[in-house]
């Protein structure tokens, strides 16, 4: 049987579906991409933290081997000497700021209870004493007090008349100290509910330890790698090219390129990233010293790692000097101080210490770098979706600026 050809409407929507399915399957490929590459993160981060550790030390370093290089070391001598003054610092650093850390991270464990308890106090005194502002509000938006008294007197009533009901009933149905056949059944059912549940958990246990102990394996490795890496660090650059698995084509001068403008990214974020967080924690820490808080060199220390994230963690470590504020006095100055300290370190951040480090190099948006943390921690999972959300995303505006961008400017 012939079919008569598609009119051209006809042909155009053809066309427009089988466009909308090869776009839905790309789209779907890319979604099972992210999704994959999240759970080989989740899986393979005992071997991925210690290798992405040392390769942001060997970022940090490199310069200052290459600077002693330059005055007449050998590559080795000179990397002896950096890890050697690396070593003297850290020793340093643990002599005077580790024990202080642990000091401080020991009150706070302890304290944490009555941290709570007191900050259950501060609300319920808040609740029952609120700001003059929130009364009025409160006044305006509730309803008249007597039909909110006679409505709780009668619901009262009813739960007591309804409670005394069920236990008269209990009471004549069932003797002293006797259990019915139903209430043993139901005990068997969750035993047998409950225990499988804890048999997971137990062996959930045991696997966080031993993936513990695997990553504290690799940080072991980590000035291994790190050594190794800075050593071929020359070898590498000129030959790494030659293992890639392309023919020497233009499709692999292209490949290289596009290869290499991701390494620069990827070096310049975290070499700059690094330094912008120890530039804060020292920030932090001083401002928060300065204000008299407690915990303030283990909140610098935090900050030390949390605002590796852009933003979010200098919200969380934010949050959290203002609820330490909150509970550890009770009034309103010393949270304001906290947000004193906040704006100025975030200002000097974003005005003199990031355009000095960073320079633009990363080249995004400072809405396309919250997007970016939140997908990656959303999609990738965890710390490491967020820290490797940033250069992703560079890579993939290397992308469009080398195969998109630049066509539709021509």
């Amino acid at each position: 049987m012939n079919f008569p050809p598609p009119t051209e409407k006809q042909a155009r929507v053809i066309w427009l579906a089988a466009t909308g399915l090869a776009v839905a399957v790309i789209v779907g490929l890319l979604v099972a991409l992210v999704w994959g590459a999240g759970r080989v993160l989740q899986i393979l981060s005992p071997v991925l933290w210690p290798l992405a550790i040392a390769g942001v030390i060997v970022c940090l370093l490199d310069p200052v081997v290459d600077h002693f290089e330059k005055k007449g070391l050998s590559r080795v001598v000179s990397i002896i000497c950096v890890f050697g003054i690396a070593l003297l610092i850290l020793a340093v650093m643990f002599g005077s700021v580790v024990p202080q850390i642990v000091s401080e991270t020991r009150q706070l464990a302890a304290g944490i209870p009555d941290y709570s308890a007191k900050l259950g106090q501060r609300i319920e005194n808040w609740s029952e004493n609120p700001p003059p502002l929130i009364q009025k509000f409160l006044k305006r938006a509730a309803p008249p007090e007597t039909s909110i008294a006679a409505t709780n007197h009668e619901t009262i009533s009813t739960t007591a008349t309804n409670v005394a009901g069920n236990v008269a009933v209990k009471n004549t149905s069932q003797p002293n100290g006797a259990l019915d056949q139903e209430t043993l059944q139901s005990a068997k059912d969750w035993l047998a509910d409950a225990l499988p549940k804890v048999g997971r958990w137990l062996f959930g246990q045991v696997g966080r330890v031993a993936s513990w102990f695997g990553f504290l394996a690799g940080l072991a490795l980590v000035p291994v790698y790190a050594f190794y890496l800075l050593l071929e660090r020359r070898g590498i650059e000129s030959s790494w090219t030659d293992y890639l698995p392309v023919a020497d084509s233009n499709f692999k001068d292209e490949l290289v390129f596009v290869l290499r403008s991701i390494n620069g990214y990827l070096i310049a974020f975290f070499r700059g990233q690094v330094l912008v967080a120890m530039c804060d924690a020292v920030l932090y820490t001083t401002g928060f010293l300065i204000i008299g808080m407690p915990y303030a060199i283990l909140i610098g220390a935090s900050a030390l790692a949390l605002t590796m994230i852009p933003f979010l963690g200098a919200i969380t470590i934010c949050v959290t000097a203002l609820i330490i504020a909150v509970v550890q006095y009770g009034d309103w100055l010393h949270p304001l101080l906290v947000l004193a300290v906040f704006a100025v370190v975030q200002t000097l951040e974003g005005l003199v210490i990031s355009p000095r480090i960073m320079g633009g190099r990363v080249g995004l948006h400072p809405l396309a770098i919250i997007i970016a943390v939140m997908a990656g921690t959303t999609l990738l999972g965890g710390l490491l979706g967020g820290v490797l959300a940033i250069p992703l995303t560079a890579v993939l505006r290397v992308l469009l600026a080398r195969y998109v961008w630049k066509k539709r400017q021509t």
